[in-house]
């Protein structure tokens, strides 16, 4: 399937389209040279606005628009605001299909979590998105949606970051996230640095391999499990591409000095926080330049795991610290939106809070 293509209709989705596919497009239809920029500009630089409302286009040029794309902008069915200024946003599309972003405020910092499926095939076990089974890749132009939804959001504080941690992963829907890369660091499109932007992966090696030589984006790898036999019950993707061949790959990645992979780890209370399991991160780690991030789980209903207390999350911490892995823990945000890492699942649109 094309990267801008929907699911149900044989047209491409607007903003699913480089300046260069919208240069081809002007040149079809006959139109002047300089309308793909200026339909960029719209479609990219403005708020979100449907196409009669690109006053400035040729009524012609507009019509040719809604009749060879899908011009719909993202719906906005519902968002909370936590007690820590967290945002939660929904984006409804055109097929119905809801995901939730998470506009997250921090020191000087205001990053957006963005999703790149409507829920997720991954299965692992301690996230709330695996619990819907994946319902659909998203389009370049409804990844690029959530970004001009947020900055509607953040007026006056523009977004500093861009994550891919939302819904789903991102590397099984590697071309439409390509697109949506391309569209979000050209000068033409959303203009971000590629350092403000960090995909995250539960290890698709291949597409992890690729997307190191084909973009300048920031890396980080899901992990939660130091061992193969339990990371193969945790994250079933290991199945695929064991801890050998993932670490394997990661030294591969010729990152330049200043750049480290960053390992993500969701801490289980009881099931992978204990002295063996850190043992076993210290060993893994290597040989290897890394950061490693310490996410306490976030419950959920069912989930059948619980958080480590704060005292013990340290104190794992502190082991690994000790070894000389620069070691983090993730404060976790939203908690009470169901807003935090993990807790994504969008079953039904939230009310409204301001």
């Amino acid at each position: 399937m094309d990267a801008g293509r929907t699911p149900d209709d044989r047209r491409t989705h607007l903003r699913s389209q480089t300046l260069e596919s919208l240069a081809v497009w002007t040149a079809k239809r006959g139109f002047e040279d300089f309308r793909a920029s200026q339909v960029a500009g719209w479609i990219y630089n403005r708020p979100l606005a449907p196409v009669e409302a690109m006053h400035t286009l040729p009524a012609a040029v507009r019509a040719a628009l809604t009749e060879d794309f899908v011009c719909s902008v993202p719906g906005l069915p519902g968002n909370q605001l936590s007690v820590d200024g967290t945002r939660k946003f929904l984006s409804q599309f055109e097929d119905g299909r809801i995901v939730e972003s998470v506009i997250i405020p921090r020191d000087e910092r205001l990053t957006l979590c963005i999703s790149a499926q409507a829920g997720c095939a991954m299965d692992c076990k301690f996230c709330a998105t695996a619990t819907l089974g994946l319902l659909r890749n998203l389009e370049a132009g409804e990844i690029v949606g959530q970004i001009l939804r947020a900055r509607e959001f953040s007026a006056g504080h523009p977004l500093t970051n861009y994550v891919f941690m939302g819904m789903g992963e991102p590397l099984a829907n590697y071309d439409r996230l390509l697109v949506a890369i391309e569209i979000m660091t050209a000068r033409w499109g959303l203009g971000i640095s590629p350092r403000r932007i960090t995909v995250s992966t539960v290890g698709l090696v291949p597409q992890l391999e690729r997307l190191v030589t084909e973009t300048n984006v920031n890396i980080a790898v899901s992990l939660s499990a130091a061992r193969d036999e339990l990371r193969d019950r945790l994250m079933p993707v290991n199945r695929r591409y064991p801890l050998a061949e993932l670490m394997g790959a990661c030294k591969r990645l010729g990152l330049p000095k200043r750049k480290r992979v960053t390992f993500e780890y969701v801490m289980l209370a009881g099931v992978n926080d204990t002295k063996r399991d850190a043992e076993d991160l210290i060993r893994l780690f290597h040989g290897l330049a890394v950061k490693l991030n310490l996410i306490p789980f976030n419950p959920y209903p069912g989930s059948g795991f619980e958080r480590p207390s704060d005292e013990h999350t340290r104190d794992f911490q502190e082991r690994i610290l000790a070894a000389g892995v620069h070691t983090t823990v993730r404060t976790s945000r939203g908690r009470d939106i169901d807003a935090a890492c993990g807790q994504l699942a969008a079953a039904s649109p939230p009310r409204d809070q301001g």
